[in-house]
């Protein structure tokens, strides 16, 4: 390099110091982008990896939030602010009292816990209200990030980004408060009932896997005939997805209750945070819910909201 004066700069190939700082410009923004999409492959290969572990496993270190992913460099739909959805009405135990902005429930929790990582205080976070098909269906979108238990699909990945997930669904048991096992603690006090389940579900395997009843397990074509065989007592107990267990148990079988949550089998669905296709949040936001994972806020806040608020609690 042969300097020309104090304001300008003279290089080999004849670039002048316009060019260079827009070379470095483009060559930075292009770093970044590559960090953010590594981030969110990380985060989501990590977590998916640990839903096939056994329930004694650990997950690996999740990527922690860069310094890219900071409050005041993200592309928000307002800046400085972070817009979250949801969809109405916001159901319990997701969400109290339908209220999605009291930080209470699960994913209210979560959605805060998620903001603080990326540097957003309460205050900086506004919440709308946006229906369950709008948020997943094509085109631009009017909030940073949507939780309302999206599962996770290729199916839906071509229409919208997903964040690495942040809840791998559980298989439950449910009774009827007559029933023989409502209010056992542990999978021994399951073995010698009557389970049922959905033929070729993962609540099926749970059965047969984990609890391991002495007596083979009941089949059913769909959830609706195995609900009618729990009704009329030919079953102590039925095996379904938690979200399930709590529309029937709330809303489907008055006298119905959730026994306990069973440990992790086989390869779990998954709920991901919802962002706009090819946003350039979604590395942030995936490395967000990573280092929420690896710091075991997010086995916390499941513990609280799915386990000791909602009467769901885990069976050993």
């Amino acid at each position: 390099m042969v300097t020309g004066g104090r304001d300008r700069h003279i290089y080999r190939d004849g670039w002048d110091s316009p060019s260079i700082l827009a070379y470095v410009g483009r060559t930075l923004s292009a770093m970044v982008t590559t960090l953010r999409t590594l981030a969110f492959a990380a985060a989501a290969a990590v977590l998916l990896a640990a839903s096939a572990c056994t329930p004694q496993a650990q997950p690996a270190p999740m990527p922690t939030v860069s310094m890219a992913c900071v409050k005041d460099g993200l592309p928000t739909q307002t800046p400085g602010k972070l817009t979250i959805a949801t969809d109405e009405p916001a159901y319990p135990p997701w969400f109290v009292d339908d209220k999605p902005e009291n930080g209470e429930g699960f994913e209210s929790a979560v959605a805060y816990a998620v903001a603080e990582q990326l540097g957003y205080a309460r205050d900086d976070v506004t919440w709308t209200r946006v229906r369950f098909d709008t948020a997943i269906a094509p085109g631009p979108k009017t909030f940073d990030f949507d939780i309302s238990q999206f599962s996770i699909t290729e199916e839906r990945k071509q229409a919208v980004d997903f964040s690495a997930p942040y809840y791998l669904v559980r298989q439950t048991v449910i009774a009827l408060e007559s029933s023989k096992i409502a209010g056992r603690t542990s999978l021994a006090d399951l073995r010698t009932a009557r389970l049922g389940a959905q033929v070729g579900t993962t609540s099926y395997q749970a059965i047969t896997d984990v609890v391991q009843p002495t007596s083979e397990p009941r089949v059913y074509n769909n959830n609706d005939d195995a609900k009618k065989a729990l009704q009329n007592g030919q079953i102590d107990g039925l095996v379904v997805d938690l979200p399930t267990a709590f529309y029937i148990t709330g809303a489907e079988i008055d006298d119905a209750v959730i026994v306990g949550q069973l440990p992790q089998v086989g390869s779990p669905e998954a709920f991901g945070l919802v962002l706009d296709k090819n946003s350039p949040l979604t590395g942030c936001v995936s490395a967000a819910v990573g280092q929420l994972a690896s710091e075991g806020v997010l086995k916390q806040l499941e513990q609280r909201w799915l386990g000791q608020v909602a009467g769901a609690p885990e069976l050993t």
